[in-house]
């Protein structure tokens, strides 16, 4: 595993460069039904790590108006802000971990498998600081480890319940039945409440 010394620098020379192999270019099938089984249109959605946010397009379409998007690659948040220019989507240029405001849902797609492994014990306390009471946590990590030295970090089930569990109720924690089929049995599908 190779560790990111200049995270901002990497990732915005992937977007420059067009190095984006994990971008599905649509929402992906677990997040698309599960935002389609939210009911409450104000809830206030994060989605750190946000790449191309076809998840903010989707909440949009939907009827949500409280999104706020953050990734660290300023190429990346420069073109999103002339794509969302005029709608109630906020997007940021930030370190998720500098992060500071409140939301009722993170929704987590290929974020937590960009950061480096130390990190992950940080990632769980940010996302518990940054939740609303009974605030939830969504999405897809992987259950898999990779060959090649990261990004993307691989995972287990285990190694992420002895992660959360202690802040977090584990609403839904399982292997996840929709993926897109290259992904098919290797993801998990998490639904996580703040204790």
């Amino acid at each position: 595993m190779t560790k990111i010394e200049n995270p901002e620098t990497f990732w915005n020379a992937r977007y420059q460069n067009n190095e984006t192999g994990w971008d599905l270019k649509k929402v992906s099938p677990p997040l698309k039904d599960y935002i389609d089984s939210q009911t409450d249109k104000n809830l206030t959605i994060l989605i750190p790590g946000c790449g191309n946010a076809y998840e903010a397009e989707y909440l949009l379409n939907k009827g949500f108006q409280h999104v706020t998007l953050i990734d660290i690659a300023p190429s990346l948040v420069n073109r999103l802000k002339e794509k969302f220019a005029g709608k109630p989507i906020k997007v940021i240029c930030e370190d998720f971990f500098t992060h500071s405001n409140n939301y009722d849902l993170i929704l987590e797609q290929t974020f937590f498998c960009a950061i480096d492994r130390s990190l992950r014990k940080q990632y769980v306390d940010k996302c518990f600081n940054l939740l609303n009471p009974n605030g939830k946590l969504a999405g897809l990590l992987f259950n898999r480890e990779f060959e090649k030295a990261g990004p993307p970090y691989g995972g287990s089930a285990e190694e992420y319940r002895g992660l959360f569990e202690s802040k977090f109720n584990l609403k839904q924690f399982g292997l996840c039945m929709n993926s897109i089929p290259p992904r098919q049995g290797s993801e998990l599908f998490i639904e996580l409440e703040k204790k």
